[in-house]
């Protein structure tokens, strides 16, 4: 069914799907056939996935225009992000795609009729897995296709990603410093602490964000819920909107609090926002908080090859190596390669690209107040 990928390893959840159309979407070929339908699953199986949160996209070999339009009369048109409708390699498509929504090619899927086509995209991107027409209706049942929860963030982001580009179309248009530029979105970012009914956004982050976490670890609902009744930790979710719409769920803060020290666990924040420096707001504004309140920060941090950017902001916020009597009443790395960075903080000044609402930390003696 799957070819490229030994059937040992564990499924790793599709984050985009990438369809062919003549005899895979649609029954026939659209060249000799005009009036081309969709095989009767199809439709479902595409808003089944589009709700589940999974990205969907077009590798084709058809004229642009004729086939857009098509999809446009089905009224499918819009479920489609980074179409690719042309006459190059199927592969390079893939590819392009992949790059622009920045994911690896591990969570990419491809699906054709042409065993050739599937060759060739597997030949060239190894790590994409590639689905055979026949297999379409089945889909949906696959495990990599089936996130365990579906969040409120899951169902539009699709949506969110069609915001994106047009906020990037506005950006190549403007002729200005980036600074003034992000001032005309008008962004808001919400720093809160997690409720029961954000658990599974908070989860979803851990699993899904892989070049902005510091350290690579998943939280489980479980421990989640666990710490949300804590008192001396913090479960902080990150949302951000701005003119073009929401953003949804961007980032996750786990921070516990000592008398003499602010251990932050993990930041996590989407590769979507890094632009807007959300990963860097969020380190000043816990910089800020921390000295207001008398403490040192001490950082847990694991490098990997994909979260370079991640380091680059910890270091920029002043967190390094440093041996601190603070530390003392942190309990040792749980998993292996976490690095302890500590920061001295300072007052820092407050954002001026974006309007930030967050929470006062409470005292870590003292049951959060919800």
């Amino acid at each position: 069914m799957t070819e490229g990928k030994p059937v040992s390893e564990p499924p790793v959840a599709v984050k985009c799907l990438v369809w062919d159309l003549d005899n895979t979407l649609w029954r026939g070929t659209l060249l000799e056939d005009d009036e081309v339908l969709p095989f009767e699953v199809v439709r479902d199986v595409i808003t089944t996935l589009d709700e589940r949160g999974i990205l969907q996209s077009i590798a084709s070999k058809n004229d642009h225009d004729h086939a857009w339009s098509r999809l446009q009369a089905l009224g499918l048109a819009d479920y489609f992000v980074l179409p690719h409708i042309g006459w190059g390699p199927k592969s390079t498509s893939v590819r392009d795609i992949a790059e622009r929504l920045n994911f690896a090619h591990r969570t990419m899927a491809f699906i054709d009729d042409q065993p050739a086509e599937r060759a060739e995209v597997a030949y060239q991107l190894p790590e994409v897995r590639c689905y055979s027409a026949e297999d379409v209706a089945r889909l949906t049942a696959l495990p990599e296709f089936s996130p365990a929860v579906v969040t409120v963030d899951s169902r539009q982001r699709r949506t969110m990603y069609q915001s994106g580009f047009r906020r990037d179309a506005e950006r190549a248009g403007f002729t200005g410093p980036d600074e003034e530029f992000l001032r005309t979105l008008d962004i808001r970012m919400d720093i809160a602490r997690a409720t029961e009914r954000e658990l599974s956004r908070v989860e979803e982050l851990t699993l899904r964000t892989s070049q902005m976490n510091a350290t690579g670890v998943h939280y489980s609902d479980a421990v989640l819920r666990g710490l949300l009744t804590d008192p001396a930790h913090e479960v902080l979710v990150i949302t951000m909107a701005d003119r073009f719409g929401p953003h949804g769920a961007v980032g996750i803060v786990l921070l516990e609090k000592h008398p003499a020290v602010w251990h932050l666990k993990l930041l996590a924040t989407s590769c979507r926002v890094v632009s807007y420096g959300a990963g860097t707001t969020v380190l000043g504004w816990l910089a800020d908080r921390a000295a207001h309140a008398g403490v040192h920060l001490a950082a847990d941090f694991r490098r990997t090859d994909r979260n370079r950017m991640m380091e680059v902001a910890y270091r920029f916020a002043g967190f390094a190596e440093a041996d601190c009597a603070c530390t003392g009443a942190l309990a040792a790395p749980g998993e292996e390669g976490v690095e302890r960075l500590h920061l001295t903080p300072a007052p820092q000044p407050p954002p001026t690209t974006l309007r930030l609402t967050a929470p006062e930390l409470a005292d870590a003696a003292l049951p959060h107040s919800r």
